[in-house]
């Protein structure tokens, strides 16, 4: 189920493998590197992969930032409030990411989205920009993504002692001191989970990025690697430049996680 696919990717990204070789009307043919070649020497592989980076860091960062901040105030809260909270926030996850993305598309529409008119902004396109649908994404994937850094950062903060908050409390700790100096080192093998999972989530946006900019934005302004290597396999008919893409992928999120588990077992932490 895994192993396969990922050798079949890697394989075709090593030939010259186009709609015709599809098709049966010319033989299949080894290129070794050179799609890769292609694919280094094109400008806008770079531009897409720097976007690409730049938009998931900025989706994990406000993800993590989100999450743990509503994990923080489940704790807070009383039984009502925290079920009514909780039950909203797994209602947003269990959305489909299609549904997701036109339902935030509705609300930031230039002519009949409330948000536009709650904000003045008239027919402004939140979609036009570059940066504003950049925005606008990420918002809705901050929306689909944070239940679960929720969900789970609350079931670590429950597991912590009492007494250890109390302890904390009593020696005049701020909120913002307890999350810094006890609750975020005790539950940090859990935001290690949760991070390389929004990492590995973030980075590989397709659904989001394709319905709501329609297919990469204005000019291919908002592409990213994913609807990249969509366009190059399915839309250009280039299946080994998009299995190239899939592979640089691949590679990239393997060192991101191994790098980060490294650093964390230098530090002496158990995973």
């Amino acid at each position: 189920m895994l192993v396969y696919p990922i050798y079949q990717l890697g394989l075709i990204s090593f030939f010259q493998y186009t709609q015709a070789q599809v098709s049966g009307g010319e033989p299949t043919t080894f290129r070794g590197f050179a799609n890769y070649t292609e694919l280094f020497g094109d400008p806008q592989f770079w531009q897409v992969l720097l976007a690409t980076m730049l938009f998931a860091a900025a989706c994990v960062v406000s993800t993590l930032v989100v999450g743990c901040a509503l994990a923080v105030l489940l704790t807070r809260v009383r039984a009502v409030p925290r079920l009514a909270l909780m039950l909203a926030a797994l209602g947003a996850w269990a959305t489909p990411a299609v549904t997701g993305s036109t339902v935030w598309l509705f609300l930031f529409d230039p002519d009949f989205g409330p948000v536009n008119r709650m904000l003045g902004l008239g027919d402004h396109s939140w979609t036009y920009g570059r940066i504003s649908a950049f925005f606008l994404v990420l918002l809705e994937v901050v929306w689909c993504s944070f239940p679960f850094v929720m969900v789970t950062v609350y079931a670590g903060i429950r597991a912590v002692p009492a007494e250890v908050l109390e302890a904390a409390s009593l020696d005049g700790a701020s909120q913002w001191r307890v999350w810094r100096s006890v609750l975020a080192p005790m539950l940090r093998p859990i935001l290690v989970v949760v991070t390389i999972q929004s990492v590995i989530w973030d980075f590989k946006v397709f659904t989001q990025i394709y319905v709501m900019t329609n297919g990469g934005g204005i000019a291919g302004q908002n592409l990213v690697l994913n609807v990249y290597a969509y366009q190059q396999a399915f839309a250009s008919s280039q299946y080994s430049l998009g299995s190239a893409i899939g592979v640089v992928m691949l590679l990239i999120l393997l060192a991101v996680t191994l790098v980060y588990l490294r650093l964390l077992r230098r530090q002496g932490e158990e995973l």
